[in-house]
């Protein structure tokens, strides 16, 4: 019998498979609902979750300061008192007087890799994942203020490369550390889109974004293994330079703004697509048959010949119907009672 990281694998490689891998991740309302409806804290040991992510982070990497006032590892001060999950940046610590002496966290800190030692052992079984989150552009913004980069970007470009190259120094290592690991991919996470674009331009991503994050995924692959990209938002137009940058899965595939099965015509043979199920509309707003008709069509058409981690667009959202979360993991679950 195949495991699980055999499957994704073999998803991944565009090979015909009899069950699509999939993922199943919840934001802090989501879960605490589920767990209501449910009546099990617990319940998603038996979600049957195809992957295993591993965050490069130091754990308690988030220490609360103040009420629902977080300070990163970085020090960068994030306000949850609405969003639970991520918040809202409130302070700034780079500018153009210490971008160049602006002290980072110490890549080779052994607490980021602890959990790492700890868990995969334990979970081989599993399609083992190391996530780099707030890889680049995210972490310019985090550290420097979105509209301090996006106008550096415009009229101050020593200063954006500066902070991109130091941050690029910084990721290199822990990738390097990562990877020396016994993972099979590394995720990256950083939102370029927004619902109808690319934030800084394709011309200006092409020419700040393109060529750093170009070294990131070489580095994943000079050591096999295979790299994952998180990009919210309507970033199709980029999969050809992705794909020229060795990416070879795309998440999160947000329906609501990327054709699903026009990308998988276009692109099928070169990417994996990893989501495709609306959080948006569907899961929040549709009934459960559009849900399960949304569901089995993913599954059906862009899963065909492999190429496919089915999941929600995003970690599924507060506002969910729990009997929509209930009928996709139905489905995703027992996949030969619908296919």
């Amino acid at each position: 019998m195949e495991t699980h990281k055999q499957i994704v694998i073999e998803s991944i490689k565009h090979h015909n498979i009899d069950i699509i891998p999939y993922n199943i991740e919840f934001t802090i309302n989501a879960h605490e609902k589920m767990s209501n409806y449910y009546g099990d804290e617990n319940f998603t040991n038996n979600l049957g979750n195809f992957l295993f992510v591993l965050r490069a982070e130091p754990e308690n990497s988030f220490i609360e300061i103040a009420p629902n006032i977080f300070r990163d590892y970085f020090g960068v001060e994030w306000n949850r008192t609405v969003d639970k999950d991520i918040g809202v940046v409130c302070n700034t610590l780079v500018n153009k007087d210490n971008v160049k002496d602006f002290t980072f966290p110490e890549p080779d800190n052994p607490l980021i890799y602890k959990t790492f030692k700890e868990e995969i052992p334990k979970n081989k079984d599993k399609f083992i994942i190391a996530s780099l989150g707030f890889s680049l552009f995210e972490r310019a913004w985090s550290l420097a203020g979105m509209e301090n980069v996006l106008m550096s970007m415009a009229i101050d470009k020593d200063f954006i490369n500066d902070l991109l190259d130091r941050i690029l120094e910084y990721n290199l290592k822990v990738i390097e550390n990562c990877c020396k690991f016994e993972i099979d991919a590394m995720i990256f996470g950083d939102d370029w889109g927004e619902q109808k674009g690319i934030i800084m331009g394709p011309k200006t991503w092409r020419e700040i974004i393109k060529p750093r994050v170009k070294q990131m995924y070489e580095k994943v692959k000079s050591y096999g293994k295979f790299v994952f990209i998180h990009s919210c938002g309507k970033v199709d137009e980029l999969f050809p330079d992705l794909i020229e940058c060795g990416v070879d899965v795309f998440n999160p595939f947000q329906p609501e703004v990327i054709d699903v099965l026009e990308a998988k015509k276009r692109y099928g043979n070169y990417l994996t697509f990893y989501g495709g199920i609306s959080t948006q509309h569907t899961l929040p707003f549709g009934t459960t048959e559009d849900i399960k008709k949304e569901v089995i069509n993913l599954l059906r058409n862009v899963g065909k010949n492999g190429g496919l981690i089915a999941a929600p667009s995003h970690a599924i959202p507060g506002d969910a119907k729990p009997e929509n979360i209930n009928a996709m993991i139905e489905i995703l679950k027992n996949q030969n009672k619908y296919l």
